[in-house]
């Protein structure tokens, strides 16, 4: 029989022994936190923003669930705006009567509030465009099925945030082509020496930082809305389905939360909603002021 030396085999036993304890510590780690073979509790994570391409994958062209639902989002709004519109009458119907309702909310209470009638008429319809798709498809992350909201990758809230700031500078332009980006970057009352200071902050807070505030708040409220509800309603099913038992309560409590969560995103949605077009108007009313 071949015997190894004294130091191979004082480094093959070590080796084992090493071995051993990686094993007892993998072995620790499935028991505490449960793979997804075995129906553990499997936290959201940053990976359903991305999903797996649906339709022409290696293409420009490629959908994946999110742009399907953005899709989806985009064809109910004119779905809507059609069945509610296609025959007016003078004494309207209940669904004519909610349209209108909805185009009366954005008219009143954004455009001409901030803006007045008369430009108000110019701008309502980029404004009312711009409050419903984004509700539109921040309520697609509460609709069964659906389940993630439009808005909560970056490209949609990008693309709004760019079309506002494009609004604001030509509406500046078109009110005062030659003093809009001077009245922008040098405010009056402002001693020269100080504009050394004060245009290049004006530069960045007026053309730079609007469209990634834009971005970023509507997009932020959406991811972390999503997060929040695939944790509740997670969390139910681990404790209910996997653990059951008495771990079943903390699963009603969790679905409780859920639910009313659920609830609360759709404050979220309409309030984002709001927000970003308000936001876009008063953008469009300081371009539009007198000084300008």
């Amino acid at each position: 029989m071949a015997s190894f030396p004294p130091i191979e085999r004082s480094v093959s036993l070590a080796h084992c022994s090493e071995i051993q304890e990686i094993a007892l510590i993998a072995n620790a780690v499935n028991l505490l936190v449960p793979t997804a073979d075995d129906g553990g509790f499997h936290s959201p994570s940053i990976d359903e923003f991305f999903p797996e391409v649906l339709f022409f994958a290696g293409t420009p062209f490629e959908i994946n669930r999110i742009i399907l639902i953005r899709f989806i989002a985009v064809l109910a709004v004119v779905l809507l705006f059609w069945i509610g519109t296609r025959r007016m009458k003078i004494v309207p119907g209940r669904f004519q009567s909610i349209i209108e309702m909805g185009l009366d909310f954005v008219r009143v209470s954004i455009a001409e509030d901030l803006l007045g009638k008369v430009d108000a008429k110019r701008f309502l319809p980029i404004l009312s465009t711009m409050f419903f798709m984004v509700l539109a498809m921040n309520l697609t992350g509460i609709i069964p099925f659906l389940n993630i909201a439009g808005t909560s990758v970056i490209g949609v809230p990008l693309v709004l945030a760019i079309v506002s700031w494009i609004t604001f500078v030509y509406a500046g332009i078109k009110k005062s082509p030659a003093g809009f980006f001077k009245n922008s970057l040098f405010p009056a009352g402002v001693p020269w020496p100080v504009y050394i200071i004060v245009t290049p902050i004006e530069f960045i807070s007026t053309f730079i930082i609007r469209p990634i505030t834009l971005t970023l708040r509507l997009m932020m409220n959406m991811i972390v809305g999503h997060l929040l509800l695939v944790l509740f309603f997670a969390a139910t099913q681990f404790f209910i389905i996997s653990l059951s038992g008495w771990f079943t309560a903390l699963g009603v409590f969790t679905l409780a939360f859920g639910l009313v969560f659920t609830l609360f995103e759709v404050l979220v949605a309409v309030l984002q909603a709001y927000i970003f077009t308000i936001l876009t108007a008063v953008y469009i009313q300081l371009a539009v002021a007198e000084e300008h």
